[in-house]
């Protein structure tokens, strides 16, 4: 259900490939190659970058993420377990 609500609200880009069901990188590298295939034969430059985001959620803050549904007008309910999510998450190490 939280997830329903806040596709809805904040809907993810189609290129995006990361945290979906979608199939993934293949299809992202099967789109790279054929560029480069491309670029090459009609000699053309071509300029590919790659973005590590693996921290992203760690340089976001909390604050921002709640304040980015509330003007997505998310539920509030949705919000609030949200934030207690963020707000009730430890690690312990036995």
């Amino acid at each position: 259900i939280v997830t329903a609500r806040l596709t809805e609200a904040c809907p993810i880009n189609p290129w995006q490939k990361g945290f979906t069901r979608a199939a993934g990188y293949t299809e992202n590298l099967k789109l790279l190659q054929l560029l480069l295939k491309n670029a090459k034969r009609e000699h053309k430059e071509i300029a590919v970058v790659f973005m590590d985001i693996a921290k992203a959620f760690h340089s976001v803050s909390h604050q921002h993420i709640v304040m980015a549904l509330r003007e997505r007008q998310v539920d509030e309910c949705v919000i609030r377990l949200m934030q207690n999510l963020y707000d009730t998450t430890y690690t312990c190490i036995n």
